[in-house]
């Protein structure tokens, strides 16, 4: 899913961070980039994840940026702790790793988002924003592995006789929740739905809960892959 411009709301408090990477050269330049954005602001940095979870636990940030390749525990190993130390601290993360183990474990572990280092800057930002507004976004080039993660996850079990045929979960939902689960297959925030079909992005969000708990998934990602692995969008 890409990410789309965002804003923050005049007035609100900035993004508190946590910068998590080993590679203090990078480290620093990514500090120095979001901590001259206004709507951000920099609380700690760390260099490892035993380092991560006393700043996190400390400074309760808002928002922890997490790298995976990390000397002793990698990063998706990290994150049941540093969830446990700051419940309510959302985690990206933003590594060189283009394995889809990785990405499907750091989805499993909590993370709320997985960027490749090659994001532009701007859009680095847009997704914290988003990220931080409730949505769940991967680096476009991780679209294809993760299909392939949930597939590989959720490999059919040998058939068996059954009584009955059981029921296509997608049978279930409304025209509306059908068409909204159409958009976010292709990356539209709950803003560009509520546009593009003219209700509420309250309305969407409704909508968008309905999704989730009728397909018995826990996030957006999980429901654009689970359209595109059932041949649902185009």
């Amino acid at each position: 899913m890409t990410a789309s411009p965002s804003t923050t709301v005049p007035g609100a408090p900035p993004v508190r961070l946590l910068v998590v990477d080993d590679h203090t050269l990078f480290r620093r330049g990514l500090m120095a980039l979001l901590g001259g954005d206004p709507r951000f602001t920099i609380v700690a940095e760390a260099a490892d994840a035993a380092e991560a979870q006393r700043h996190a636990a400390l400074h309760q940030p808002d928002l922890i940026l997490l790298d995976n390749h990390m000397p002793g525990v990698n990063g998706v190993d990290a994150l049941a702790s540093l969830r446990e130390v700051a419940p309510q601290a959302k985690v990206l993360m933003l590594t060189v790793s283009e394995d889809e183990r990785h990405l499907a474990a750091a989805l499993r572990g909590g993370a709320r988002g997985y960027l490749l280092k090659t994001v532009d800057s701007d859009v680095l930002a847009a997704v914290i924003l988003r990220t931080m507004a409730g949505e769940s976004i991967i680096s476009p080039e991780m679209t294809s592995k993760l299909v392939q993660a949930f597939q590989a996850e959720h490999a059919p079990a040998p058939a068996s006789p059954l009584p009955d045929s059981p029921i296509d979960p997608l049978s279930t939902l409304s025209p509306r929740e059908t068409e909204i689960l159409k958009h976010i297959a292709q990356g539209a925030s709950n803003k560009e739905i509520a546009r593009a079909l003219d209700i509420a992005e309250t309305t969407v969000k409704i909508h968008v809960q309905h999704i989730l708990r009728k397909l018995n998934l826990s996030s957006r990602v999980q429901a654009a892959v689970f359209a595109t692995t059932r041949s649902f969008v185009a």
